[in-house]
């Protein structure tokens, strides 16, 4: 694959070493992680009042981005940014760069409501990019799934294929949280499954819709 095929998931990647690098230097990290994280309990009617004295946050409805330039340590964002070169080169090939950018975003608001719907009192930041990244792992696995999946009566096949695969990551990431459960790291597996969901179901319109637009 031709290197100029990558320029965004380069920059993505570039942006987020540069960030984590910056933050992990100066020390702002904690600080960071406190104004820029995705709070879900900040999406709630009456907010977190507790947060908010703090002062110098990231607007509520901003945080699924910011968030997302955010991770934990070392081995958290390197785990990201090769998923993200893994399967971000060949999305943004098929899809072309704005296409792929619409669809991280897509997959960082869906991750973060997917989490604000079953964990919406909790005050628990969650960040990293890799609810945006499930998107591009969904459109990935969509796009270039080898297997051919014949309809069931009146549900096409791509349909079935979605919902195979929508099945299979819902059950890895469920095995991943009951293999953490109780533990001091907390993966945000519920971001995982609404992302990968959206990938999933936006790759084919998506694909439609730069055809159809060239």
């Amino acid at each position: 694959m031709n290197m100029q095929d990558g320029k965004l998931t380069n920059g993505l990647v570039i942006a987020n070493v540069v960030i984590f690098l910056l933050l992990w230097i100066s020390g702002w990290q904690y600080d960071a992680i406190l104004r820029g994280g995705f709070f879900p309990i900040r999406w709630g009617v009456e907010g977190y009042p507790a947060l908010e004295a703090y002062g110098g946050l990231v607007p509520a409805w901003l945080t699924p981005i910011s968030s997302a330039f955010l991770h934990a340590g070392f081995l958290h964002i390197a785990f990201n940014m090769l998923m993200l070169i893994f399967s971000g080169r060949f999305v943004e090939q098929v899809l072309g760069a704005k296409l792929m950018a619409f669809l991280y975003v897509l997959g960082a608001y869906t991750a973060a409501l997917a989490e604000y719907m079953f964990n919406s009192q909790s005050v628990n930041p969650v960040i990293g990019a890799s609810g945006a990244i499930s998107a591009i792992l969904g459109a990935y696995a969509l796009l270039f799934a080898r297997n051919e999946v014949k309809p069931i009566g009146p549900i096409p096949g791509y349909v079935v294929r979605i919902a195979w695969l929508s099945a299979a990551w819902i059950g890895i990431q469920l095995m991943i949280g009951i293999a953490t459960y109780g533990s001091l790291t907390k993966i945000a597996i519920f971001a995982h499954i609404g992302g990968f969901v959206a990938g999933l179901i936006a790759a084919r319109p998506l694909l439609l819709w730069r055809f159809r637009s060239a």
